[in-house]
C-alpha cells in the first residue's frame, strides 16, 4: 500500500465511511499449509468501547472457513470504483500514467459467533441492507421458521476486532490545480467508475486547492 502523505484523508470519520458505502470487502486469509484464501463479503462495521469490529458470515465447509478457523489472522479489503489516468492529461504529459482508486485494509483477529450472536447478527445485517424496513419479508425475524433452522447450520458468522486500519485515497492530490481539473474532465467524459472517481475528486477540491491559495 502506498505510504505517500498526500493520499492518505486526516479524517478517520471519512475512512469508516467509505468502509460503510462500500461494504462488499475482500477477506483474505491463509491456511494452514499457508495457502491463500479469499472470499468476497459484506461486511458490517460496528464500534463498542472506542474498538473498531468487522462482521459477516461465510458458508460452513469451504477452503476460506477453514482456513480461518486454524488461522484467525485476516485482512480485509474495501475499494471503491476507480479509473485509469492518462500522462496525457498533465500540463506536462511527459512522465508515466496511473490509476486513481480508493481502498481500506482493514487487518485483525476473527473469532467466529456463537449461536445467540448469529441470531442478532443475521436481523441487524438484513435490516441494514434492507435499509431499516423492518416489514420487508427478506428482513431474518420475518422469514419462514423452516427456511431459518435450515440455512442457520449452513452459515458461520465471525466477528473480526479491527487491530490495524490502513488506506490509500489516490485521487491526483499531487498534481498542480490545471492538471487536476483536465483529469477530471476526461474522467466525467469517460461515465461509468471514471465518472465516479471525478466526482469524488471535484469533492475534495476545495480542501486540495482553497481558492484564493494562489
Amino acid at each position: 500500500m502506498y505510504k505517500m502523505p498526500y493520499f492518505k484523508d486526516n479524517d478517520a470519520d471519512s475512512v469508516s465511511a467509505f468502509m460503510e458505502s462500500h461494504p462488499f470487502a475482500l477477506v483474505i486469509g491463509a491456511g494452514e499449509r499457508g495457502q491463500a484464501v479469499a472470499t468476497q463479503i459484506p461486511l458490517l462495521l460496528l464500534e463498542r468501547a472506542g474498538v473498531y469490529y468487522l462482521q459477516g458470515h461465510v458458508m460452513r465447509n469451504t477452503d476460506h472457513c477453514r482456513a480461518f478457523e486454524s488461522n484467525p489472522n485476516v485482512l480485509a479489503v474495501f475499494t471503491g470504483p476507480s479509473a485509469y489516468v492518462s500522462a496525457t492529461w498533465y500540463t506536462e504529459p511527459q512522465g508515466g500514467s496511473t490509476w486513481n482508486y480508493m481502498t481500506v485494509h482493514a487487518r485483525g483477529t476473527l473469532r467466529f459467533m456463537e449461536d445467540h450472536e448469529m441470531l442478532d447478527f443475521m436481523q441487524r445485517m438484513s435490516l441494514h441492507f434492507e435499509a431499516g424496513d423492518t416489514i420487508s419479508p427478506t428482513v431474518f425475524a420475518n422469514l419462514p421458521q423452516r427456511y431459518r433452522d435450515a440455512l442457520m447450520p449452513a452459515i458461520a458468522g465471525f466477528e473480526m476486532r479491527i487491530d490495524s486500519l490502513e488506506h490509500t485515497f489516490k485521487l491526483s492530490q499531487n498534481r498542480d490545480e490545471l492538471s487536476y481539473k483536465k483529469i477530471i474532465s476526461h474522467l466525467e467524459e469517460q461515465g461509468g467508475q471514471a465518472a465516479e472517481v471525478a466526482e469524488e475528486m471535484k469533492r475534495r477540491q476545495r480542501l486540495i486547492f482553497p481558492p484564493g491559495g494562489g
